[in-house]
């Protein structure tokens, strides 16, 4: 097996599942489950204190926390896209992928270089 193939082996074994990122955020969003299943550690921790927090302040903290739940909806396919490409960057540097190119999508053709044939 040649390095190529291995590190997408280690790839496909270790980028993060948007479905389940999705689940742990619908059914323990408000402890932040998502986010530490995603690598967030930092604010899934800041979520889980609003969870247990959050009724000091009148509820505010509540409040807040259910904003911050439904904007999670919207950020979990980037957090996951930018986990991935570290994971990339972490199994081996570059794997080909062009600017803004998603894992799994063709190369666009690079055109030839026939300035050294004379």
């Amino acid at each position: 097996m040649d390095d190529n193939t291995r590190t997408q082996m280690m790839f496909q074994a270790q980028k993060k599942s948007t479905g389940a990122a999705y689940v742990l955020w619908f059914f323990l969003g408000g402890f932040g489950a998502h986010r530490f299943y995603l690598g967030q550690t930092g604010t899934a921790i800041a979520q889980l204190l609003l969870l247990l927090l959050g009724w000091i302040p009148v509820g505010l903290g509540w409040i807040a926390l259910g904003v911050w739940w439904l904007i999670d909806a919207f950020l979990i396919p980037g957090i996951i896209e930018r986990e991935d490409m570290a994971t990339i960057q972490r199994l081996g540097g570059n794997p080909g992928f062009g600017h803004g190119q998603r894992p799994g999508q063709a190369m666009p053709a690079q055109p030839r270089d026939n300035s050294n044939f004379s």
